[in-house]
């Protein structure tokens, strides 16, 4: 299997929106726009996740760790870590998860 860009933008959160690029049996991508003061609240999901930012600035908590991250950095997170995210600077991150997430793919809706 094998599914290309989603034509939906969903809203996760109020500002944080996101956008399937592709999913496979594998992995799931997906591009996410945040806006200025949004966040995503401390959560935890079982797969792994990688954070690619390619503009603006981040503030993420991975376990007990905050860092600061902004275009070209990226943040892995380990399936089962509570992690959260604040929006510094308005951001388009592109988020990697394995295995996919079913919930995104029920919910993209085509």
């Amino acid at each position: 299997m094998i599914t290309g860009p989603s034509a939906n933008w969903i809203e996760v959160f109020p500002g944080v929106r996101r956008r399937r690029l592709v999913a496979t049996t594998q992995a799931y991508q997906m591009e996410v726009l945040m806006a200025v003061g949004s966040e995503v609240p401390m959560h935890k999901h079982p797969q792994d996740q990688i954070s690619y930012i390619v503009r603006g600035r981040l503030r993420f908590q991975v376990g007990d760790t905050i860092s600061e991250v902004g275009p070209g950095e990226a943040v892995a997170m380990s399936g089962d870590t509570p992690h959260a995210v604040w929006t510094l600077e308005e951001a388009l991150v592109i988020d990697t998860f394995a295995p996919p997430r079913a919930d995104y793919l029920a919910a993209d809706g085509d």
